[in-house]
């Protein structure tokens, strides 16, 4: 696979990672039943690996050095934050508020994620904002 073709299954798997997450924050809230559905269980982590390994493919593609590119360390912090935000947010907070703080802080690693991204900064968005 070329490296557009890699990029755009990882722009999709970005999309289809927060929109789900979004849609599980909002059933979260909302004490929905979907949330026990067997396909809304699984199909996040199947999108989520998608998306990990087609990052990696593209920095392998890339011959990036993850360690001599602060915005793509930033971006794997920014990760390991969406990602604990996430579970705590969906399944390991003790109260409707600890979840709810919790889903709002996964949204914002997620646009922070983003930002390092386009932007190629670890200051992320605000980065724009000195320019």
């Amino acid at each position: 696979m070329g490296y557009l073709t890699i990029k755009f299954l990882h722009l999709v798997m970005a999309a289809l990672s927060i929109s789900g997450f979004a849609v599980r924050g909002y059933w979260m809230m909302t004490r929905s039943e979907y949330l026990s559905n067997r396909i809304v269980r699984i199909a996040p982590h199947v999108i989520d690996t998608v998306f990990l390994v087609s990052g990696i493919w593209l920095a392998v593609t890339l011959s990036i050095n993850t360690f001599a590119q602060p915005w793509l360390l930033a971006k794997i912090l920014g990760l390991v934050a969406y990602i604990v935000l996430g579970t705590i947010a969906l399944k390991r907070g003790p109260t409707m508020p600890v979840r709810v703080v919790a889903f709002v802080g996964a949204l914002l690693a997620f646009a922070y994620i983003v930002g390092a991204a386009l932007l190629k900064s670890p200051a992320s968005w605000l980065s724009a904002l000195a320019a």
